[in-house]
């Protein structure tokens, strides 16, 4: 038996129970809503299982450690769309960031608006599969074999800064997509609920003028619809707002006055 230090409780599982399994005991509530948790002070998967006595938090999206691994589980099914729709897509780096998400695509041609609700209506498959993301670990040769295979060389790249570290790589699968990835993520793509992609840039890999320039697409998600429309209004709000500002600097409201 291990000892679990929970935020209000100490409890007592069976050495190798899960976290999720953890969350579940505590209720059915927190279950439903766990992204992540910390063991230990370290952010980690829901699947991961607990081995020794330990201090426990069940990270939800309020969390912001919980919301980031909301939004990188979204990148991912993101990709995975991208997959479906542009099979020879190369895929660079898809983080979490301050409001949502991104991943850098090296693409075939320019994406277009209705490439966007493609790929979206995509996702929303993706989703509704409920597709489990199950980590698994490689040495560096076989991590690069098996991106060589996908033909992905800038995870090839990424793999071979390891180079000689005697690191194990890690990678994420969630059906017919893997990816590097060093997580953590939610358990299923089904627990994403509400998503929206919201703008496509240009984007040099690694940040430098002299590497090729990759599309990189934004969006954002939520576990509740409400949360999303009501997101997508602020959004809105705001664009009005730098519109009537940018009037006033320009005196554009003043011409016909």
């Amino acid at each position: 038996m291990v000892k679990v230090r929970l935020k209000d409780d100490v409890r007592e599982y069976e050495n190798g129970t899960t976290v999720a399994d953890i969350a579940r005991s505590i209720g059915a509530g927190l279950y439903r809503a766990a992204c992540a948790a910390k063991l230990d002070g370290k952010v980690v998967d829901l699947r991961t299982p607990v081995e020794k006595d330990c201090e426990l938090q069940i990270l939800t999206f309020d969390d912001a450690e919980g919301k980031k691994a909301y939004w990188h589980t979204t990148s991912h099914i993101m990709a995975q769309a991208v997959k479906h729709l542009f099979p020879d897509a190369g895929f660079a780096i898809g983080p979490a960031i301050e409001n949502g998400f991104y991943y850098d695509f090296d693409l075939p041609r320019t994406l277009t608006p209705e490439d966007l609700r493609s790929i979206e209506a995509e996702m929303k498959k993706i989703i509704k599969q409920d597709l489990p993301l199950e980590r698994f670990e490689l040495d560096e040769d076989a991590a690069v074999a098996l991106m060589e295979k996908e033909h992905q060389k800038y995870k090839v790249e990424l793999i071979r800064e390891h180079a000689g570290k005697g690191e194990k790589i890690s990678f994420y699968r969630q059906g017919d997509y893997t990816d590097l990835c060093a997580g953590p993520h939610l358990l299923s793509t089904g627990r994403v609920k509400a998503v929206k992609l919201t703008n496509c840039t240009g984007a040099y890999w690694r940040a430098n003028a002299k590497n090729k320039m990759l599309q990189r697409v934004y969006g954002i998600s939520f576990p509740k619809a409400a949360d999303l429309k009501n997101y997508l209004n602020m959004l809105e709000e705001a664009k009005k707002r730098d519109h009537r500002k940018l009037g006033r600097e320009l005196d554009l409201f003043d011409i016909y006055e």
